[in-house]
């Protein structure tokens, strides 16, 4: 996820300060993994820097001077171009896990454990995350059956895969 472009999305609904606007993007999408103050701020000052936004002006009170920051025009056409423009699947066709399989094959190691050890792993998530959608609001009901439905494509590809060790042990055997 970009948390730049995210925050600027953010940004766009209304002047905000850097500590709103850490608290909203913690949640909408901050899930299991918060955004550190450090990340919002140095990301506010490559966006002032980039002009895609602009501090209002400094509050005093307290604590630290607060600046409020709006979105400028060139801003609100980078979050534009960004909601329209689509995601591309997973370019990368490897992964951690493939090459594990792979190289556990290459060694005459226990692939089989391999992809069952894993399997467990991902059913072990996916029962977690069932969990979190219990009593969940609807946001993260969604982000949890983001979660579900990749891990379900992983256990496909383990299963496929599992049934296909032998064969694959036998190419990579004989290139």
């Amino acid at each position: 996820m970009n948390n730049a472009l995210t925050l600027l999305g953010l940004l766009s609904l209304e002047p905000s300060y850097g500590y709103d606007l850490k608290h909203s993007y913690d949640r909408y999408f901050g899930s299991g993994k918060a955004l550190a103050f450090g990340q919002v701020y140095s990301t506010l000052a490559r966006m002032v820097r980039d002009e895609l936004i602009r501090a209002l002006g400094e509050e005093t009170g307290g604590g630290p001077d607060r600046k409020k920051y709006e979105i400028t025009l060139a801003g609100q056409n980078k979050v534009r171009e960004w909601l329209f423009t689509p995601d591309v699947p997973s370019g990368s066709l490897q992964s951690e896990l493939f090459a594990k399989t792979v190289i556990a094959l290459l060694l005459d190691d226990d692939a089989d454990r391999l992809l069952d050890v894993q399997r467990r792993e991902h059913m072990s998530r996916m029962r977690e995350l069932t969990r979190m959608k219990q009593d969940a609001d609807l946001l993260q009901v969604l982000v949890c059956d983001h979660g579900l439905f990749h891990i379900e494509a992983d256990l496909r590809w383990i299963d496929h895969t599992g049934a296909r060790l032998t064969r694959l042990k036998k190419e990579l055997h004989s290139a």
